[in-house]
């Protein structure tokens, strides 16, 4: 029997943390393909993965593909049922991919199986992911039904993603989780979080959350997930909502001192997301083709919850 599951590790400058990541895939107790996306790095990663000894395979796009954009790319190179997706600032437990595999061997209808990823101090990060009632994707950090999973560290059937139409490779980084638990949902597949898939995560060690870059990318993301993947009332809504509110802005008082309440940052998101509404609006016709369950259904069963 070949192997079940290809690990893809994305990294981008991740010389600080990057053996640490290999070293625990190297433990863990099922057989695997490692495959590292190097995003261009230029802070010695490339030596480091040349040097390890467990000789992980290394594609090295000739620019930062962002998170998404790697996952996307490495899904054509990718040949096993099974495609994992791993920050390289995790260190998973050596049980880890053995739990997953189990998951989604136990339950067919499974598509994609989270794990449960835990700050460096032992507290829960991300039990999966839930959608507020706004449409923003959620850690979870109780045990509780979970609408789609960390892509942090999760195992998703490559043919699923496949048939769903991918990694969305624009989003460069945040919510390209979400959109893919959203669109396995939409095409009736179910996603689950397995408890015993257990992962130490750095979060944020090649991104700053709370960053202005943050904020642009978190807020752009999840108006195009919201275009890809809601109800059309409800993707009308939130984008006239948050248009509104960077219209009145400048008005209000007592305004949070955050990245994302200034002006200047919403509206670089708005025109981003007017100059990608074509593409998305396309994308939205592809995912209402390869749909089995209604949008609607899909919202009022997880939004809010």
């Amino acid at each position: 029997m070949g192997l079940l599951t290809t690990v893809v590790v994305v990294t981008w400058r991740g010389a600080e943390h990057i053996t640490g990541c290999l070293d625990a895939l190297a433990r863990q107790d099922r057989p695997h393909r490692t495959l590292v996306v190097d995003n261009a790095s230029t802070d010695g990663t490339a030596r480091l993965l040349a040097e390890h000894p467990s000789a992980p395979h290394v594609f090295r796009p000739h620019r930062n593909l962002g998170y998404a954009g790697a996952l996307a790319a490495a899904l054509s190179l990718v040949d096993t049922p099974l495609m994992a997706w791993l920050n390289d600032d995790t260190v998973p437990e050596p049980g880890w991919l053995g739990a997953l595999e189990d998951a989604l061997r136990d339950a067919p209808e499974v598509a994609a199986a989270g794990s449960a990823l835990e700050h460096a101090d032992g507290s829960p990060q991300s039990l999966g992911v839930r959608l507020s009632a706004d449409g923003h994707g959620a850690d979870l950090t109780t045990p509780a039904p979970a609408f789609g999973f960390c892509g942090g560290a999760a195992l998703l059937r490559t043919d699923a993603l496949r048939a769903v139409g991918g990694v969305p490779a624009g989003f460069f980084c945040y919510y390209e989780d979400t959109d893919t638990a959203w669109r396995l949902r939409l095409a009736g597949h179910d996603v689950r979080i397995e408890p015993g898939a257990r992962v130490r995560h750095r979060h944020g060690a090649s991104t700053r959350p709370g960053s202005p870059l943050f904020h642009r990318w978190n807020e752009r993301n999840r108006l195009l997930m919201l275009l890809r993947c809601a109800p059309a009332a409800v993707a009308a809504r939130e984008l006239a909502r948050f248009t509104a509110i960077t219209l009145l802005l400048p008005l209000r008082r007592g305004v949070p001192d955050a990245a994302n309440f200034r002006p200047g940052l919403r509206w670089r998101v708005l025109a981003e997301v007017a100059a990608r509404l074509p593409a998305t609006l396309r994308a939205r016709r592809g995912v209402g083709g390869r749909s089995a369950v209604p949008r609607g259904e899909v919202w009022r069963r997880w939004a809010g919850r």
